[in-house]
């Protein structure tokens, strides 16, 4: 295993002029050895091309992969020495379980006492003990991706193991549990993990750093605390939390700092004030919506903005059309210009 460093960029364009031809422009970045890293973003963003790249399937148009002082930037995925798992299961339906677990290992020449150790133990993690004298071919989608998970996991050699979007055939109901399986096996092999997916909730309990992608850009890069509670970028707080964050213009309220053109502050932290409260604005309601452990309140300003509210059910709510203060300019509003948290 060794720490990663990217200084690249990439198009797939011969001769890249604007930002919109890049797949992923100027960055760097670093991923720790033994570290848990998401990337996170819409489709489009980004977040596949950077994971080709780590693994030596997409060269970069631009820059340098380092992994810890060597240059692999033009080696192949076998000789950067990387396990990666797609979206769908890539495994042999003619072999058993244990023989698809053991295959990366016997390809580089394991004892076969430490091969059977370790699928073993990876068979075990994956709760997959029962199953290893099955032929793949007879099971189900789900523990087939389960075998390729394994197949990636098994190696104690690898540089990084990376993950496409490996949950996409598992069924929701198994999706959590999986996430959980991976997260405790990451603390106990000390493997670099990189996780591609376009799910928050993936992202967030599967990493320990997520890296947030727009448009070919990392606008962030952090903890799920630090993602929710200081967006960097208004992207990052649109895209991470349910509903995202408000986003108002800054002269909603008076005392915004200089260059502010947008206040953002989160549902969970917009309550309801006394009118002409300090930091509070007046508003319309226009929605109140139960969705089951939280009350979701949409209300309009003077100026046409919307603003969502999560309200718990013990208060008193108030009704579609009547006028309310909202308190916006607590201790967790945030304020942007240009799209870039603006940090005192």
């Amino acid at each position: 295993m060794a720490r990663i460093d990217l200084d690249l960029a990439h198009s797939y364009r011969p001769n890249p002029q604007k930002d919109e031809d890049y797949a992923l422009l100027p960055l760097k970045m670093s991923f720790a050895d033994g570290g848990a890293y998401a990337l996170l973003g819409p489709s489009g963003c980004g977040k596949t091309t950077m994971l080709n790249i780590i693994s030596g399937l997409v060269v970069p148009s631009q820059g340098t992969v380092k992994f810890g002082e060597r240059d692999v930037t033009r080696l192949s995925p076998q000789q950067r020495n990387i396990a990666q798992v797609f979206q769908f299961p890539v495994i042999y339906d003619t072999m058993t379980v244990a023989e698809n677990l053991a295959f990366p290992l016997r390809n580089r020449g394991v004892a076969p006492e430490r091969i059977k150790q370790r699928v073993g133990r990876i068979a075990e993690m994956l709760e997959l003990s029962g199953q290893l004298d099955r032929r793949a071919a007879g099971l189900a989608a789900d523990a087939k991706q389960k075998i390729s998970l394994g197949r990636g996991l098994v190696r104690e050699d690898v540089s990084a193991v990376l993950f496409d979007e490996p949950l996409t055939v598992i069924d929701p109901h198994l999706k959590w549990q999986l996430r959980r399986k991976l997260k405790q096996i990451h603390h106990e092999l000390k493997l670099t993990l990189v996780y591609v997916t376009h799910d928050q909730v993936e992202a967030l309990t599967f990493a320990d750093q997520v890296v947030v992608m727009t448009r070919g850009r990392a606008v962030q890069v952090g903890t799920a605390s630090e993602l929710f509670e200081r967006p960097r970028h208004t992207f990052v707080g649109h895209f991470i939390g349910s509903p995202g964050m408000n986003f108002l213009p800054a002269s909603v309220l008076s005392g915004a700092p200089a260059g502010a053109a947008t206040l953002g502050v989160r549902p969970e932290y917009v309550t309801l004030a006394a009118p002409h409260a300090s930091g509070a604005v007046a508003a319309t309601v226009t929605q109140v919506q139960d969705i089951g452990t939280y009350w979701l309140l949409s209300a309009a300003l003077a100026d046409g903005s919307m603003v969502r509210a999560r309200l718990s059910g013990e208060q008193t709510l108030p009704q579609v059309g009547e006028a309310v203060w909202l308190a916006l300019a607590g201790t967790h509003a945030c304020w942007y210009g240009a799209d870039e948290e603006l940090v005192a």
